[in-house]
Protein backbone atom coordinates (compact mmCIF):
# COMPACT_ATOMS: atom_id res chain seq x y z
CA UNK A 1 0.00 0.00 0.00
CA UNK A 2 1.84 2.86 -1.50
CA UNK A 3 1.72 6.31 1.42
CA UNK A 4 0.70 9.70 0.61
CA UNK A 5 3.18 12.77 1.17
CA UNK A 6 0.39 13.51 3.92
CA UNK A 7 1.22 10.17 5.32
CA UNK A 8 4.27 10.26 5.11
CA UNK A 9 4.35 13.55 7.13
CA UNK A 10 2.23 11.75 9.81
CA UNK A 11 4.88 9.43 10.02
CA UNK A 12 7.70 11.70 10.44
CA UNK A 13 5.40 13.53 13.13
CA UNK A 14 5.46 10.35 15.04
CA UNK A 15 8.78 9.71 15.57
CA UNK A 16 9.59 13.07 15.86
CA UNK A 17 8.24 13.24 18.87
CA UNK A 18 8.87 10.25 20.03
CA UNK A 19 12.52 11.21 20.12
CA UNK A 20 11.68 14.60 21.52
CA UNK A 21 9.40 12.85 24.55
CA UNK A 22 12.31 10.03 25.28
CA UNK A 23 14.93 12.50 25.38
CA UNK A 24 12.98 15.81 27.50
CA UNK A 25 11.60 13.41 29.85
CA UNK A 26 13.34 9.80 29.97
CA UNK A 27 10.44 8.49 29.54
CA UNK A 28 9.91 5.72 26.44
CA UNK A 29 5.72 6.32 26.84
CA UNK A 30 6.29 8.91 24.06
CA UNK A 31 2.81 10.90 23.04
CA UNK A 32 3.85 9.65 19.65
CA UNK A 33 3.56 6.20 20.83
CA UNK A 34 -0.86 6.72 21.40
CA UNK A 35 -2.84 4.19 19.40
CA UNK A 36 -4.43 6.93 16.71
CA UNK A 37 -7.51 6.54 15.80
CA UNK A 38 -9.24 4.02 13.85
CA UNK A 39 -9.43 6.47 10.68
CA UNK A 40 -5.66 6.40 10.44
CA UNK A 41 -5.88 2.48 8.81
CA UNK A 42 -2.46 3.15 7.17
CA UNK A 43 -1.17 3.45 10.72
CA UNK A 44 -2.29 -0.30 11.86
CA UNK A 45 -1.44 -2.19 8.81
CA UNK A 46 1.79 -4.08 10.33
CA UNK A 47 4.98 -3.25 8.23
CA UNK A 48 8.47 -3.14 8.83
CA UNK A 49 10.04 0.42 9.63
CA UNK A 50 13.28 1.96 10.32
CA UNK A 51 14.15 5.65 11.88
CA UNK A 52 17.23 7.41 11.10
CA UNK A 53 18.60 10.22 12.46
CA UNK A 54 21.54 12.17 11.43
CA UNK A 55 23.54 15.21 11.90
CA UNK A 56 23.40 18.72 10.05
CA UNK A 57 26.08 17.68 8.07
CA UNK A 58 24.24 14.46 7.11
CA UNK A 59 26.60 12.35 9.70
CA UNK A 60 24.66 9.71 11.00
CA UNK A 61 23.48 9.65 14.75
CA UNK A 62 21.34 6.86 14.99
CA UNK A 63 19.34 4.59 12.78
CA UNK A 64 17.09 1.69 15.01
CA UNK A 65 14.15 -0.40 12.92
CA UNK A 66 12.27 -3.55 12.58
CA UNK A 67 12.79 -5.45 9.57
CA UNK A 68 9.79 -7.44 9.41
CA UNK A 69 6.32 -6.47 9.88
CA UNK A 70 5.96 -7.54 13.55
CA UNK A 71 3.39 -4.83 14.82
CA UNK A 72 1.20 -2.06 13.59
CA UNK A 73 3.15 0.56 11.72
CA UNK A 74 2.84 3.60 14.21
CA UNK A 75 3.94 1.42 16.81
CA UNK A 76 6.83 0.32 15.12
CA UNK A 77 7.79 3.84 14.52
CA UNK A 78 7.24 5.35 17.72
CA UNK A 79 9.54 2.30 18.72
CA UNK A 80 11.90 2.95 16.29
CA UNK A 81 12.33 6.48 16.73
CA UNK A 82 13.32 6.02 20.69
CA UNK A 83 15.76 3.19 19.74
CA UNK A 84 17.62 5.46 17.87
CA UNK A 85 17.77 8.10 20.15
CA UNK A 86 18.57 5.88 23.35
CA UNK A 87 18.94 2.14 22.41
CA UNK A 88 21.86 2.50 19.28
CA UNK A 89 24.80 0.79 20.40
CA UNK A 90 26.89 2.43 18.08
CA UNK A 91 26.58 5.97 19.39
CA UNK A 92 25.87 7.32 23.03
CA UNK A 93 22.11 8.76 23.88
CA UNK A 94 21.07 11.69 21.87
CA UNK A 95 20.90 14.64 24.25
CA UNK A 96 18.59 17.62 24.74
CA UNK A 97 20.87 19.93 23.77
CA UNK A 98 20.76 18.10 19.83
CA UNK A 99 17.04 17.98 19.04
CA UNK A 100 17.41 20.47 17.38
CA UNK A 101 19.92 20.17 14.74
CA UNK A 102 19.00 16.60 13.58
CA UNK A 103 16.95 15.59 10.85
CA UNK A 104 14.63 12.50 11.38
CA UNK A 105 13.59 10.15 8.88
CA UNK A 106 11.58 7.32 8.41
CA UNK A 107 11.48 4.37 5.76
CA UNK A 108 8.19 2.71 5.80
CA UNK A 109 9.18 -1.41 4.60
CA UNK A 110 7.52 -4.01 2.44
CA UNK A 111 7.22 -7.47 3.26
CA UNK A 112 11.17 -9.34 2.77
CA UNK A 113 11.72 -11.36 -0.20
CA UNK A 114 14.32 -14.73 -0.72
CA UNK A 115 16.07 -13.69 -3.73
CA UNK A 116 15.96 -17.13 -5.31
CA UNK A 117 18.86 -17.64 -7.38
CA UNK A 118 22.39 -19.35 -7.52
CA UNK A 119 24.59 -17.34 -4.97
CA UNK A 120 26.59 -16.13 -7.77
CA UNK A 121 24.02 -14.45 -9.50
CA UNK A 122 23.12 -12.21 -6.70
CA UNK A 123 24.12 -9.13 -8.23
CA UNK A 124 22.33 -9.45 -11.43
CA UNK A 125 18.76 -9.68 -8.94
CA UNK A 126 19.74 -6.10 -6.65
CA UNK A 127 17.86 -3.31 -7.45
CA UNK A 128 20.60 0.04 -6.71
CA UNK A 129 17.80 2.75 -5.77
CA UNK A 130 15.63 0.49 -5.17
CA UNK A 131 15.71 -2.61 -3.08
CA UNK A 132 17.47 -2.89 0.95
CA UNK A 133 18.57 -6.10 1.79
CA UNK A 134 18.92 -8.60 4.55
CA UNK A 135 21.43 -11.04 5.05
CA UNK A 136 21.57 -13.80 7.62
CA UNK A 137 23.22 -17.13 8.20
CA UNK A 138 26.03 -18.50 10.42
CA UNK A 139 23.90 -17.25 13.65
CA UNK A 140 24.01 -14.14 12.95
CA UNK A 141 21.98 -11.02 10.67
CA UNK A 142 22.65 -7.80 8.65
CA UNK A 143 20.59 -4.92 6.83
CA UNK A 144 21.25 -1.57 4.94
CA UNK A 145 18.25 -0.17 3.98
CA UNK A 146 18.02 0.84 0.12
CA UNK A 147 19.27 4.58 0.17
CA UNK A 148 22.33 3.31 1.64
CA UNK A 149 23.23 2.39 -1.30
CA UNK A 150 22.64 5.21 -3.46
CA UNK A 151 23.88 7.29 -0.75
CA UNK A 152 27.51 5.69 -1.65
CA UNK A 153 26.93 4.86 -5.03
CA UNK A 154 27.49 1.25 -4.70
CA UNK A 155 27.45 -1.46 -7.17
CA UNK A 156 25.71 -4.49 -6.23
CA UNK A 157 28.66 -6.87 -5.19
CA UNK A 158 29.85 -3.96 -2.46
CA UNK A 159 26.20 -3.69 -1.91
CA UNK A 160 26.00 -7.03 -0.95
CA UNK A 161 29.48 -7.16 0.39
CA UNK A 162 28.91 -4.32 2.54
CA UNK A 163 25.50 -5.65 4.15
CA UNK A 164 27.64 -8.92 5.21
CA UNK A 165 29.52 -6.75 6.75
CA UNK A 166 27.15 -4.87 8.34
CA UNK A 167 26.30 -8.83 9.88
CA UNK A 168 29.50 -9.69 11.28
CA UNK A 169 30.30 -11.54 8.83
CA UNK A 170 33.18 -11.78 5.84
CA UNK A 171 32.49 -9.52 2.82
CA UNK A 172 32.47 -12.48 0.50
CA UNK A 173 29.70 -14.78 2.31
CA UNK A 174 27.10 -13.83 0.28
CA UNK A 175 28.40 -16.40 -2.20
CA UNK A 176 27.53 -19.16 0.43
CA UNK A 177 25.12 -21.59 0.08
CA UNK A 178 24.72 -21.08 4.42
CA UNK A 179 24.08 -17.57 4.04
CA UNK A 180 20.39 -16.00 2.86
CA UNK A 181 19.82 -12.84 1.27
CA UNK A 182 16.74 -11.02 1.28
CA UNK A 183 15.42 -7.85 -0.56
CA UNK A 184 12.89 -4.99 0.13
CA UNK A 185 11.73 -2.23 -1.01
CA UNK A 186 11.17 1.37 1.72
CA UNK A 187 8.79 4.42 1.12
CA UNK A 188 11.02 7.09 2.83
CA UNK A 189 10.32 9.87 4.30
CA UNK A 190 12.26 13.10 5.86
CA UNK A 191 12.90 16.15 7.33
CA UNK A 192 14.68 18.77 4.71
CA UNK A 193 15.67 20.47 7.55
CA UNK A 194 15.93 19.97 11.02
CA UNK A 195 11.95 19.83 12.28
CA UNK A 196 11.60 21.38 8.63
CA UNK A 197 9.42 20.79 5.80
CA UNK A 198 8.91 17.02 5.13
CA UNK A 199 9.35 15.41 1.95
CA UNK A 200 9.17 11.77 0.00
CA UNK A 201 13.29 10.74 -0.58
CA UNK A 202 13.40 9.12 -3.78
CA UNK A 203 16.33 6.46 -3.61
CA UNK A 204 16.72 5.78 -7.00
CA UNK A 205 20.31 5.96 -8.68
Amino acid sequence: MALSLEQGIRLVSIAREAVDTVVMHGSENAPGARRPPEEEGFLHVKRGAFVTLSNLDGGLRGCIGYPYPVMPLWNAIADSAVGAATRDPRFPRVGAHELDSLKVEVSALTQPEAIECEPHDLPRHVRIGKDGLIVSGMGTSGLLLPQVATELTLAPETFLSLTCEKAGLFPDAWLSARVKVQRFQAEIFTEAAPRGRVGELHAHA
